[in-house]
């Protein structure tokens, strides 16, 4: 069905084979003569992120240090799933899971690119952007708002003691201001294993790819996607070379934190049991 509609839209493109390789939360993925990568988005609200996230890449294209999506292919009409796309060449690499950090033999090479590629991400004029533009006051009500979504459809499958640690991390967390004064910036918004590719024989990242979740808005939760992934000594480094860094630590283990429980809403709101049942382990 994909490849079909690829080849309506650009019926000059010689597609000799193509693959899917992702079935993913947000987008399915299709890579076409091993050398484009083409991504539909799942759902309506996959459509506007994607179009959001293409205005972006337009934008900071040859503005990074890490190679990143640039979409030549695109189709954003009609409205409708299964129609809407973009393809871009295949950036060089692999993702980066975490078992593999423990056969790297320079962690500080890879802390090191990484950290520099946000620096300059989060240092993009966020004017510029035809984005909504977020201010700290924002992303508290976005907390807040999430936090009255996952008691109104996750505490009702979550056993007392989930709830209780739950409402106390929020509440904590919401109550420091001091903690919820920072400068916005454009952010990744998933910036995760899965992610960010690497080449293991020269042992160096080579791009940044899936930036569907890019917004204005806290870059401690960039640092979150990392922490997530390779865990807390591994983030520290990297916060040690980041400006300030010192004073994103506990933002961004609270959204780290958040990071399971929104795969459950997610699994909720889209009915997908998979995402649900993954999110809510360990909270019943």
């Amino acid at each position: 069905m994909h490849e079909e509609r690829i080849r309506e839209i650009y019926p000059e493109l010689d597609i000799d084979h193509s693959e899917v390789i992702d079935l993913g939360q947000n987008n399915d993925v299709l890579i076409v003569n091993d050398n484009l990568v083409f991504r539909f988005p799942k759902y309506v609200e996959g459509i506007k992120k994607l179009k959001k996230e293409t205005e972006v890449l337009e934008q900071i294209k040859g503005k990074l240090s890490l190679s990143i999506p640039y979409p030549q292919y695109r189709s954003m009409e009609p409205n409708e799933v299964g129609k809407v796309f973009t393809g871009y060449k295949r950036i060089e690499g692999t993702p980066l899971w975490p078992y593999m950090m423990k056969n790297i033999h320079n962690e500080d090479r890879i802390a090191s690119q990484l950290v520099q590629f946000l620096t300059e991400l989060h240092s993009q004029p966020v004017d510029s952007f035809e984005i909504e533009k977020k201010s700290a006051e924002d992303v508290r009500n976005a907390i807040v708002d999430l936090y009255g979504k996952f008691k109104d459809k996750l505490f009702p499958y979550m056993n007392e003691t989930s709830k209780s640690e739950i409402d106390h991390n929020f509440e904590r967390f919401l109550s420091n201001k001091e903690l919820l004064s920072f400068n916005t910036v454009l952010t990744h918004g998933d910036f995760g294993a899965s992610n960010i590719l690497w080449d293991s024989k020269r042992e160096e990242v080579t791009g940044i790819i899936d930036f569907g979740e890019t917004e204005i808005g806290d870059p401690a939760y960039d640092f979150a996607g990392l922490l997530s992934s390779y865990g807390q000594p591994f983030v520290k480094r990297s916060l040690s070379m980041y400006p300030d860094g010192e004073k994103i630590f506990e933002r961004m283990t609270f959204y780290k934190s958040t990071f399971a429980l929104q795969e459950a809403l997610h699994g909720v709101e889209n009915n997908d049991r998979e995402a649900f049942e993954s999110g809510m382990r360990g909270y019943r």
